[in-house]
Formats: C-alpha cells, structure tokens, sequence
C-alpha cells in the first residue's frame, strides 16, 4: 500500500487541524503541509477535500482582501467541525496505537504483563 493511499484516510483531519490552529486560504494550506512533511498534498488533492469538508459543515469560508492580486479565500474550522476533528483523531489513536504494537513500532512493553 502506498503512502498516498493511507494519508487519503486520514487527509480530512490533517486539513482540518491546519485550519484550526490558522485560518488559511488554498495554496497557504497546500505549503503548511509540505512543511509538515506531506509533500504529496497538492492543491489538486486540497480543493476537493475542502469542498466536501465545507459541504459537511465542518469549515466555512470567505473571501478576504489580498496584499497582491485578487481576493483569496479563507478557510474556518465551524464548531462541526471541532467536534469531528476530536472524533477523528479519538479514532486515529485508537487505531494508530495497536497497529504500531503490531508491526513492532511502539512500545511492546507497556507494563501489562
């Protein structure tokens, strides 16, 4: 399995926190998580996880003026959108944690013996 087909699983979330922590418009996203190390996250890939996040309720958006060119548009975390991020992540952590044990990558030896 590739990279690319298990961060789609977890995308929304990874979109969603970026735009917690700041609201951000499209290309901004895009490099917010290059930098975090997912350089396979295009604009291409973004725009339509933005869109079915909006359509969902979970971000909202608007248009905001631009220091060069045209208006761009900003993404917000609703309070929807709280709430499932909380949820994925519950989720992500409940999945994350024994697969890791499993696959020998964290710690084995946590004292339930």
């Amino acid at each position: 399995m590739s990279r690319t087909q298990l961060l789609k699983g977890i995308l929304d979330a990874c979109i969603m926190t970026v735009i917690r922590e700041q609201p951000v418009y499209g290309y901004e996203l895009a490099l917010k998580l290059q930098d975090a190390g997912l350089p396979e996250i295009t604009q291409g890939t973004i725009y339509p996880v933005l869109l079915r996040l909006q359509k969902k309720g979970y971000i909202t958006s608007e248009q905001r003026e631009s220091p060069a060119g045209p208006k761009r548009k900003y993404y917000f975390l609703t309070s929807e959108g709280e709430i499932e991020l909380e949820n994925i992540a519950d989720e992500w952590e409940n999945i994350v944690i024994p697969v890791n044990k499993l696959l020998g990558k964290g710690d084995v030896n946590n004292g339930d013996d």
